[in-house]
């Protein structure tokens, strides 16, 4: 069905105009943005098949050549979709920049969106200065935390160059369980003798889940 056979107060863009952007679904909005559908395939219903196959989280990171797998999805409008999604991730991160920290919390939210790939381990390294606001966020290893791989070298490289007056650790659990393993722990305590000798605070290590989040320092294991 055309979207002009539809009556006007099914039509996204008749609802967004009536009743604002939060009426219409994902799609209906991801319509509005591309305009027309093809000739055997209106607008909103190839949007319902990307995020339908896709899901809208995945969009974020999502390629021109994937979304050109999707019938009636061309270059143009594969550019399109990736276009916002880049627009959102420089919002999120200008929004984010110099934030200041002042709980755990905090990093959780802030690290929303950062994760390129959330079906494997990322360890980052938050720089802050002296007044415990974000200068540079770094990304160490990708891959289960080893102790016996994570060189403090590695982790501190960055940071004496930046002259931070203190790191926060921060890695994900794919599994979304945020409880901390034993080699989480060896690499906390590893990294934190390693931040008294350098005399760069480490002031926490977060395990983050897509929901929740663990904080060494919150939990008195730092």
């Amino acid at each position: 069905m055309r979207l002009h056979d539809l009556d006007p107060e099914n039509r996204p863009r008749e609802r967004f105009i009536s009743s604002g952007p939060s009426s219409l679904s994902p799609a209906e909005l991801l319509a509005i943005i591309l305009r027309f559908g093809s000739r055997n395939l209106n607008i909103v219903d190839t949007c319902n098949e990307i995020i339908a196959r896709f899901t809208l989280e995945k969009l974020v990171n999502i390629t021109i050549g994937e979304l050109q797998e999707i019938k009636g999805i061309g270059e143009t409008k594969a550019m399109q979709i990736v276009a916002i999604f880049e627009l959102n991730k420089r919002l999120h991160y200008t929004r984010n920049h110099n934030k200041k920290i002042q709980a755990a919390r905090d990093i959780f939210e802030y690290m929303d969106g950062r994760i390129p790939d959330e079906t494997k381990e990322h360890l980052f390294v938050l720089h802050l200065n002296t007044k415990n606001q974000i200068i540079k966020t770094e990304l160490v290893s990708v891959g289960t935390l080893n102790a016996a791989l994570i060189h403090p070298r590695e982790v501190f490289k960055a940071a004496i160059k930046e002259s931070s007056h203190a790191i926060i650790l921060v890695h994900n659990h794919p599994s979304g369980d945020v409880e901390p393993s034993n080699a989480d722990k060896q690499v906390t305590e590893l990294l934190k003798k390693a931040s008294t000798v350098i005399q760069i605070d480490l002031l926490d290590h977060i395990i983050i889940g897509k929901t929740d989040w663990f904080s060494f320092r919150e939990s008195s294991l730092l």
